[in-house]
């Protein structure tokens, strides 16, 4: 570890044991109240809370380097166990002078701890840094993202900084309440859990987490005061990965901490991850897609679900081999991913197929967040490969949960929408509703024409006719610059005057319909030649119109349309 990263976690450390100075301060005088109201008049309850406050001490003095402290609390807790165990409560009640003892043996204690706690003022006042060696971090962080739930504020606080300087992402909650509302809001790679807890208890969220598929897999460490068999047979059998007993050396925790996020990620990509692009497989997303129908059936919001396909895929792999397919298939992972939310989930459907699922989403928010990608893929190719760019388009299909759907269903309704929407011409969005009725078409994009001449007047007269159509228009001057505007853009249909500068607008045909990048290109040659073997040849060489100068404008916007389909 550098020496700035040393520094930094022992700065992290001496602020740690401010703070929990100051806790600990707070406790002692909490503790002095107690002792001294039971000594009074003995309450149950009175003593349960004296309970949970030393055990909050036995857990956290020891991690911040005050051993001693640990030590007193720990003899407390030892002698009023029975404040927890229901069976022996009864009994222990009926014998007075057994609770008077305790109570002195309380003060005694908390005299030693008092006198503790003064001690480790004045060794903060003079800087003391001797009392525990700055801990070095064994591992590096693997980029994930902890929820640690606890109700010591300073001790979760020091943790929580500590993992951060590693560079863990971590969220804290310092009740269960909390702590089930980041995990609906929040994914999460590893969760550290405190068992005593109050109102709610560490054992309330096992319930919570197995009650849900999309939660029981995250990894799950209890950090506990309680070190008895009983806890960690219990929390071990309810599904917690590993028990770590307060106090604990941080360096443990880490260890612990990463060894788990290792084997969860290496088990996640095994069996849920697709192996070529990394997103999530049908398997994962299907128990997903499950357990959000089982969460807005008991707790109602809006589902979304989409499927998207390249458009013309096969096209690509036949042309330019599986190889680039697979290339172009991580790309638009890669895209997708980086559009979406980390609680939405992306998965591989089969083939060039991409399912994807929006907790707590609209329909209209998800065609905005595709159309944007949309827009992005249609401005610049997916990637380039050799030096060469490569453009794709893919069209989607959206629905929204009912009430009353079930998950196939779901699936059923966004693959007819992505049908529809190859139908209408590929490249948008279609959204279905429950009843099989297309309820909108989105992001249906404007045809793009580029006019190709070096007759500025004729490019002037072209333009002034077509600016009435619903297209976009682009010009060059000769053959050359045109071939690498179509390279760089995508183009649905190219007017190519027949004679120009540099490379004229047959040999311009000639490289267009050699270039399978630039099949879907429709093209329309306006030249002067009339002769039949000038028309032949620019139709033989694939010209899909063929107009001779001078021409007629209104025939000209008939013919555009047509070769655009445009009603």
């Amino acid at each position: 570890m550098s020496e700035e990263k040393q520094e930094k976690h022992k700065a992290l450390l001496q602020e740690g044991r401010k703070k929990y100075i100051l806790q600990l301060e707070k406790q002692v005088l909490q503790l002095d109240n107690l002792v001294t109201q039971l000594e009074k008049d003995f309450e149950l309850e009175l003593a349960k809370y004296l309970y949970g406050i030393v055990h909050t001490i036995k857990g956290s003095a020891p991690i911040f380097g005050y051993q001693q402290a640990g030590v007193i609390a720990s003899e407390i807790v030892n002698e009023w166990e029975w404040t927890q165990d229901k069976a022996v409560q009864q009994d222990v009640l009926l014998q007075e002078k057994e609770i008077s003892v305790r109570v002195q043996q309380a003060k005694e204690h908390l005299l030693q701890l008092k006198t503790e706690l003064e001690i480790y003022q004045k060794e903060l006042v003079l800087d003391h840094e001797n009392t525990e060696q700055s801990s070095v971090p064994l591992f590096p962080s693997i980029g994930c993202r902890l929820l640690m739930v606890d109700d010591d504020d300073i001790f979760r606080s020091f943790l929580v900084q500590r993992l951060k300087a590693e560079g863990y992402d971590v969220d804290e909650a310092r009740d269960i309440r909390t702590a089930k509302k980041l995990l609906t809001e929040q994914s999460y790679d590893l969760i550290t859990l405190d068992l005593m807890m109050y109102p709610q208890t560490g054992y309330d969220l096992f319930h919570f987490l197995n009650d849900d598929p999309k939660l029981k897999w995250i990894p799950l460490i209890v950090l506990s005061g309680r070190g008895n068999v009983e806890d960690k047979v219990r929390c071990l059998h309810l599904g917690a990965d590993d028990y770590v007993a307060k106090p604990f050396q941080y360096q443990e925790l880490e260890a612990r901490i990463y060894r788990l996020l290792t084997r969860s990620k290496q088990f996640e990509y095994m069996a849920f991850r697709d192996p070529l692009t990394g997103v999530f497989n049908r398997r994962y997303f299907d128990l997903q897609l499950q357990a959000e129908l089982n969460r807005v059936k008991r707790y109602p919001a809006s589902l979304t679900l989409a499927i998207i396909d390249i458009d013309h895929f096969k096209q690509v792999n036949d042309t330019y081999g599986h190889h680039l397919g697979d290339l172009i298939l991580q790309a638009l992972c890669y895209m997708l991913e980086s559009n979406i939310r980390a609680t939405d989930i992306l998965a591989r459907f089969g083939g060039e197929e991409f399912i994807l699922l929006f907790p707590q989403t609209t329909a209209d928010q998800v065609s905005y967040i595709l159309d944007k990608v949309m827009q992005d893929i249609r401005q610049q190719p997916v990637i380039e490969h050799e030096g060469i760019p490569h453009h794709v388009t893919f069209s989607a299909g959206i629905t929204e949960w009912k009430e009353g759907q079930s998950a196939l269903e779901m699936i059923k309704l966004a693959d007819e929408a992505l049908y529809e929407a190859k139908n209408q011409g590929r490249d948008r969005i279609v959204v279905k509703d429950k009843e099989g009725s297309i309820a909108f078409t989105v992001s249906e994009p404007l045809k793009k024409v580029l006019l190709v001449d070096d007759d500025k007047l004729t490019l002037s007269i072209v333009k002034s006719k077509l600016k009435e159509l619903p297209i976009e228009m682009a010009e060059a001057q000769d053959g050359e610059m045109a071939y690498e505007l179509l390279q760089k853009n995508r183009f649905d249909l190219c007017i190519i005057d027949g004679i120009m500068p540099r490379l004229d607008g047959f040999g311009l045909l000639k490289k267009m319909k050699s270039d399978p990048q630039l099949h879907h290109v429709k093209a329309m040659m306006l030249s002067s030649r009339k002769k039949e073997e000038d028309v032949v040849r620019g139709l033989m060489l694939g010209a899909d119109d063929y107009m001779v100068k001078p021409f007629s404008l209104i025939e000209l916007e008939i013919r555009v349309k047509r070769l655009l389909s445009i009603v």
